[in-house]
């Protein structure tokens, strides 16, 4: 990892960290506050787990390589400001052993462990931009990337504001594409 994206990713857990204190008695704030813990710590390496938060209740889903990372998983969920409880969904699958030697399986962790650091950042970076923009309710929008593809889900008061928060999502740096799930509720 460069020296750059290692420096843009400390800032985006710094940011991530702060305003989860802000944010964290919302569903999708909680989720942001989750997601930061979970990419911060070396033990879990989160690029497998999907966090979802209704009714400040957590579900984690996906893969982790050992069980250690598992309880550790549920254990930063739990100490998260705003969870109610954190329903466990992950399963614990070893990566495969090495074919061809340590160097191969290095550059294999290395590659993973960026992908998930970039996701985690563009997901920061996305809810970020919604939180700071007026004319987006960005408390009310959970942010989930994967593989640089953002997927927006919430409620918004207008089409308006649909509209601005997917172009916010697509004008952030490192997304693919957005998949848009947000829902007009009239207020």
């Amino acid at each position: 990892m460069t020296r750059q994206k290692f420096v843009g990713l400390l800032g985006a857990i710094a940011i991530a960290t702060s305003m989860s204190a802000a944010c964290a008695q919302s569903d999708a704030g909680v989720t942001t506050a989750v997601k930061a813990k979970l990419v911060a710590d070396d033990t879990v390496k989160a690029n497998k787990i999907d966090v979802d938060t209704k009714d400040r209740v957590v579900t984690l889903k996906g893969e982790v390589d050992t069980d250690i990372a598992r309880a550790r998983a549920v254990e930063l969920a739990r100490a998260t400001n705003g969870v109610r409880d954190v329903v466990d969904q992950m399963v614990v699958a070893p990566g495969p052993a090495p074919t061809s030697g340590v160097g191969e399986a290095a550059k294999e962790a290395a590659r993973d462990a960026g992908d998930a650091l970039s996701d985690a950042g563009i997901t920061t970076a996305v809810k970020t931009k919604l939180l700071a923009d007026t004319d987006v309710s960005g408390l009310k929008i959970d942010v989930d990337t994967k593989d640089g593809i953002v997927t927006l889900i919430g409620d918004v008061g207008t089409p308006l504001e649909k509209k601005k928060a997917v172009e916010i999502a697509r004008d952030t740096n490192g997304v693919k594409s957005v998949k848009d799930q947000l829902k007009i509720v009239k207020k």
